[in-house]
């Protein structure tokens, strides 16, 4: 049943990229943005733990590029999600240059390191190279609700308004719980 589920979206994410390359359809974005947005910000977090500004600009940049570049999007060469992943790549990328003091302050090994293989799954490879145990260390010590939360969101990938219908708790709740959460961890994390 899960798996049904899950092609059944991964049809309507391949029919929103036409429908964006096609049409500019505003709707289809927001459903990408939806899907996507979480799991980019994710795969950012993943390489760089803490840094929630640059995940939330390099998410919505990927956005924008997926807006921008739907047409270009072939489902012979690459699936949907490789073909996303590719491009947060690429702004992961774009974004520590624009952004470093020195150039010399990026390794360019480290940037090339993680070039996405076609038939790997970027969001589970991202999640795997995480400083396990430092994010570990840092989760056990927030309280079960926020912990709880952060697992859907960032962990499952769910939308704050999906977290919010599954756990019955109102949107703001989530939201202030992601935040105070993510607080907390980037503080133990630059212990």
């Amino acid at each position: 049943m899960e798996r049904a589920t899950e092609l059944k979206h991964d049809d309507q994410h391949l029919m929103d990229i036409l429908a964006i390359a096609e049409h500019r359809d505003q709707a289809a974005l927001v459903r990408l943005f939806d899907h996507y947005a979480p799991k980019v910000r994710a795969f950012c977090l993943a390489k760089q733990p803490g840094a929630n500004l640059m995940a939330d600009d390099i998410a919505q940049e990927v956005m924008i590029r997926i807006w921008n570049k739907a047409h270009t999007y072939k489902k012979e060469s690459a699936s949907l999600n490789t073909w996303v992943f590719t491009l947060a790549r690429n702004a992961r990328i774009d974004y520590l240059r624009k952004n470093s003091r020195h150039q010399s302050d990026i390794d360019p090994e480290y940037l090339w390191q993680n070039v996405v293989d076609e038939n790997a799954d970027p969001f589970k490879d991202a999640q795997q190279q995480r400083d396990q145990e430092r994010i570990r260390e840092g989760l056990d010590k927030l309280p079960a609700d926020q912990k709880q939360v952060l697992a859907k969101v960032y962990l499952e990938g769910k939308t704050h308004k999906e977290a919010a219908e599954e756990l019955s708790l109102p949107l703001g709740t989530i939201k202030s719980r992601v935040r105070l959460a993510l607080h907390k961890l980037t503080i133990y994390i630059k212990r």
